[in-house]
This record gives structure tokens, C-alpha cells and sequence, in this order.
């Protein structure tokens, strides 16, 4: 069995709750804090499922203010820091830190095409002015490059940059990064695929950041703590539950398409308002209802979403 480094198990991304005008609602923050810290798993907030690129910086630090007040005394909280401009990334990423936050997290910044050297540079200049501890974080989805492992294994040497979440797909990568890293205990690496959890927590990983702990974190935490023990059939069973759950809002959709389907599901289990902020939009009335009661009708209350039947 891994020891255990100090960043491991469920990392959830979680989703943003809006109110009215795309204020962040505190309460529902609040909610869906303690719904994510209940079972074990950790609260990353500003992430891709968290919509940080289209939230205003104002609203982010009540964000950050909101969920660190929740949290503090019971979890290690995760806030993502990703933007184009270095400088407004180490500003933030200090008045997050006077707010409470623990660890960032970063993608490289987007806009430009880049190589290499300039991925390398960003990365040690960020590290270099944290006021706390940096996880690097490799999406292709959304910033359009792919962060070669060997950049990131350099990297890891730098003493301000403890661990990889690493959202792109595919076996031979992940058996790679796993294999890089599973030895180190000053390194993490955290999976984002989240339909691979099982498997890479098998192959020795250190965590996972599924977007679907939102509504089932339990699931995930079973998971994690069925293959440390060696259950692998219940391991198996809880990734067939969590994979039926996130078909719900991730089958042939759009990222733009599957998160508002996936906060209305949020939603119907009153963890959070239906609101999105632009360019992405809530679903229509309708539609809004017709997902709750799919989701109430095929897994039933809290409870019963996040149990192994």
C-alpha cells in the first residue's frame, strides 16, 4: 500500500453556486462544502467544473472567503489560480492565501502557443513568488497544449511545486505519470480522468479530482479506500455507479453543454441554484425539470446516491 502524502484521496472541483445577478451564493457554497468535506474528500474551488474562467476576480475571493470559512478546522483547501496574466495569477493566489487557502492550483496559461522553455519559465517564476504551495494542472480540453510529463517530472524538483493533476486521457500516459511519481513522497500526482479512478489508483496514483463528487463524493472515497484495502470488486462496483451517474450530463455533450445539465442535477438535491455564468447559460425551464426528475427517478435521494446498491 502508498504512503499517504499530504495531497491525496478525492480532490472535488466543485461547481460555483450563483445567485441572483451571478453573485456567489454563500450559503449554497457553505452546502456544498460540508456535502464534499462529509465524506472524506477535499474542496478545490476555481477549477474547469467551478467555471473560473468566466468568473469575475471580485467574485472569486468570495468565493475562496466563503468556502475557506466553511472549511477551516476540517479540510485543506484547494483554489484553483489559472489565468493568462502571471502577475494577476501571483496576486490572486496571495489574497487567496490571506484568506485561507492551502494549496493552488494552476493551469499554463493559454492564449499564446507556446513551447517547452516557456511552459518551464512560467511554471518556476509562479513557484518562485507563491506565498504557499503550487499543484501544476494539464487540461487540454480547455487551454489547447499538453504538458509533456517530462517538463513536469523537472519541474517537481523546484521546492514550491508538490504535485500534477493531470486531466488528459490515455493508458500509456497515465501508466507513465503514475510510475514517475508513486515513489516520490514530496510529489503527488492526482488523476482527472475521472472514468479512470479506479484504475489509476490501482496502478498507484495519489488521488482523483472527478467533477461528479459533487453530487457522489462517498463514491469516490470508496473507492479509493476499497483499493488501498485490496477490495477491487468493490472498487469495480463503485466506479459502475459514479460512470452511470456522470453519463448523465457528460454522454455526447460539450463541457459548454454538460455543466449546466450537471448543476440542474446539483440542483434537485438543493445543494446549489441552477445559475451559470456566461457563455454558458442554465437550462430552460423545462429541460431544468425534466433532468431533476431523471436523476431523482434512477438514483434517488442523497443518501441513496452516494451508496453502494
Amino acid at each position: 500500500m502508498n504512503k499517504v502524502k499530504k495531497y491525496h484521496g478525492v480532490v472535488v472541483p466543485m461547481m460555483t453556486a450563483f445567485g441572483e445577478k451571478h453573485a456567489i451564493d454563500a450559503d449554497a457554497t457553505e452546502r456544498l462544502v460540508n456535502h464534499v468535506i462529509s465524506s472524506g474528500a477535499f474542496p478545490f474551488l476555481c477549477g474547469t467544473t467551478g467555471e473560473s474562467a468566466s468568473i469575475p476576480r471580485a467574485a472569486k475571493r468570495s468565493l475562496v472567503e466563503a468556502a475557506v470559512r466553511a472549511a477551516t478546522g476540517k479540510s485543506t483547501v484547494y483554489a484553483g489560480i489559472s489565468g493568462n496574466s502571471l502577475y494577476d495569477v501571483i496576486e490572486d493566489a496571495r489574497s487567496y492565501h490571506d484568506l485561507g487557502a492551502d494549496v493552488f492550483v494552476a493551469t499554463m496559461a493559454s492564449y499564446y502557443p507556446v513551447d517547452n522553455d516557456e511552459i518551464q519559465r512560467f511554471f518556476i517564476e509562479m513557484a518562485d513568488e507563491l506565498p504557499g504551495p503550487l499543484i501544476i494542472y494539464n487540461i487540454p480540453a480547455t487551454t489547447h497544449l499538453s504538458i509533456p510529463l517530462e517538463l513536469v517530472d523537472l519541474l517537481s524538483r523546484h521546492p514550491n511545486i508538490v504535485g500534477f493533476k493531470d486531466s488528459e486521457r490515455g493508458m500509456e500516459r497515465l501508466e507513465m505519470a503514475v510510475s514517475l511519481w508513486k515513489d516520490r513522497e514530496d510529489f503527488s500526482f492526482l488523476t482527472g480522468w475521472a472514468a479512470s479512478s479506479n484504475a489509476a489508483m490501482q496502478l498507484g496514483a495519489d488521488g482523483v479530482v472527478p467533477s461528479t463528487g459533487n453530487l457522489a463524493p462517498y463514491l469516490y472515497q470508496v473507492i479509493c479506500d476499497a483499493v488501498s484495502t485490496g477490495d477491487i470488486l468493490l472498487a469495480e462496483k463503485a466506479q459502475k455507479k459514479v460512470d452511470r451517474i456522470s453519463e448523465l450530463y457528460q454522454k455526447d455533450k460539450i463541457l459548454s453543454r454538460g455543466l449546466p445539465v450537471f448543476k440542474a442535477m446539483l440542483s434537485a438535491y438543493g445543494l446549489c441554484q441552477s445559475h451559470m455564468m456566461p457563455p454558458m447559460y442554465p437550462l430552460g425551464a423545462a429541460e431544468e425539470d425534466a433532468v431533476k426528475n431523471l436523476v431523482l427517478a434512477q438514483f434517488g435521494d442523497l443518501n441513496q446516491i452516494n451508496s453502494i446498491d
